[in-house]
């Protein structure tokens, strides 16, 4: 059975606001030096490209209202397939400049969601 459009928004935004949560208070140099932190930061971005693929098969309309959903599910992609090329610079540059915005849509995405029901 599939499932709801509201649970792939909701993993999303769980995903970004635990990157948010990891990077708190970090320098790109507490970034890069700290494997773990990189690990979580990576694995989270992961699960937000999976739940726009999969909320973009399920709900075409809806990810297209996310501004770089296919930006993001490529990242994901090469997260997953490409792990060895992905580059600390830019890891840290999506999660500085792009996932605010992001965790905005997503938060709205949600809370409309929750009124219209």
């Amino acid at each position: 059975m599939p499932h709801d459009p509201e649970k792939y928004i909701y993993d999303a935004l769980q995903a970004a606001r635990l990157i948010a949560r990891f990077i708190e208070g970090k320098s790109y140099e507490d970034y890069s030096s700290d494997t773990l932190l990189r690990s979580g930061v990576e694995r989270q971005l992961i699960i937000i490209g999976e739940a726009l693929n999969r909320l973009s098969k399920l709900a075409p309309g809806m990810v297209a209202d996310i501004q770089g959903h296919s930006k993001i599910i490529g990242f994901r992609n090469i997260a997953v397939h490409g792990y060895d090329i992905i580059e600390n610079e830019t890891v840290w540059g999506i999660v500085k400049s792009h996932l605010p915005q992001l965790h905005e849509q997503l938060e709205t995405m949600l809370n409309d969601l929750d009124k219209s029901q």
